[in-house]
């Protein structure tokens, strides 16, 4: 098993990407926390892992709340006394919002990038003490291309997680700690659940839109031992969009 023993928490796990990469590394032996503000699917998808025989709990968090972050790291310690994965997966996307709506752009950034900033400068912190850990935040094909798709500030908040993930790594690799990003392309079932969602899935060479599965098997390897000289890398998964 690739995470065997491990402890990790995984933030916007009720659903999608997160969803994916909790169930996951469960099978690959973690003990994973999952962290949502949707208490109602959250608790089913734990319930789920334990029934297929894995080590998974629901804790109910805002991840762009400090005190939800202290509150949720101070519960994980009391648990397990340690922290050894963060996926900081919790985000939103901007489909719903006008592209001069101000709130728009302040929600983006708070629930996008303040939470990754959060996770990552709090749990670092405990994984400095231990010296080691691993951090994977989720940024966006959007945080590297801009593009005339959603508010601006979707893209805004996903460049800002891919060059924390980066000054993060320079700071925090001397203490053993690891961080990185994945960067995923036009995904179902987000996609798919929309008109254009055909339209979409023919931009990418591969000519579908991509699974969550595909994402969370690249978050496993960062997370994982495998990845131990890995920092400060962007992991791009998207079906060749960004290349053409």
């Amino acid at each position: 098993m690739r995470l065997k023993d491990k402890i990790a928490i995984v933030t916007g796990a009720s659903n999608g990407i997160g969803e994916a990469e909790a169930r996951l590394f469960a099978s690959e032996g973690a003990t994973v926390i999952l962290t949502d503000i949707d208490d109602r699917r959250g608790p089913t998808i734990a319930d789920q892992i334990q029934i297929d025989n894995g080590r998974a709990q629901f804790y109910k968090a805002d991840a762009s709340s400090a005190s939800d972050w202290k509150n949720l790291l101070e519960y994980t310690l009391r648990q397990f006394g340690r922290l050894d994965i963060l996926v900081n997966n919790a985000g939103i996307s901007s489909s719903a919002y006008e592209l001069d709506d101000l709130q728009a752009w302040d929600a983006l950034l708070d629930i996008n990038a303040r939470s990754a900033y959060l996770g990552t400068q709090l749990a670092s912190a405990i994984m400095q003490g231990a010296g080691k850990g691993s951090i994977v935040n989720t940024s966006s094909i959007f945080g590297i291309a801009g593009g005339n798709t959603g508010h601006p500030g979707y893209h805004a908040s996903k460049a800002a997680v891919r060059n924390l993930t980066k000054a993060m790594a320079v700071r925090l690799a001397p203490h053993g700690v690891r961080v990185n990003s994945v960067h995923p392309g036009y995904m179902t079932p987000m996609v798919s659940a929309k008109a254009s969602g055909t339209d979409r899935a023919s931009k990418s060479p591969m000519g579908r839109l991509g699974l969550p599965i595909e994402v969370a098997y690249g978050v496993l390897f960062l997370a994982s031992d495998e990845a131990s000289y890995v920092t400060g890398a962007e992991l791009v998964i998207d079906g060749g969009f960004l290349s053409q």
